[in-house]
């Protein structure tokens, strides 16, 4: 994975602080024994999966991959384990 950069983006790093801060805020609001707060963090956390999707079909997240360059890597792995 981390030949790849898997989740070094903009969109990734967003939703994942985003996400983060509604974890704390639900975790915070768990702890005061307040279920209206609970479900706000909760929220938040939800909305940084959004933003971070969001930011993926902007352009800001990872390409996909064509079938050529899967196919180019499938063959150099078959090469490498050939030698």
């Amino acid at each position: 994975m981390a030949g790849s950069s898997h989740g070094h983006t903009p969109a990734a790093w967003t939703g994942v602080i985003i996400s983060f801060i509604g974890f704390c805020v639900a975790g915070l609001f768990m702890v005061a024994a307040s279920p209206a707060g609970f479900w706000a963090g909760i929220g938040v956390v939800l909305l940084g999966g959004v933003v971070g999707y969001a930011m993926k079909m902007a352009g800001l997240g990872m390409p996909k991959e064509s079938d050529e360059t899967i196919a180019a890597r499938n063959r150099a792995a078959r090469a490498q384990t050939a030698s």
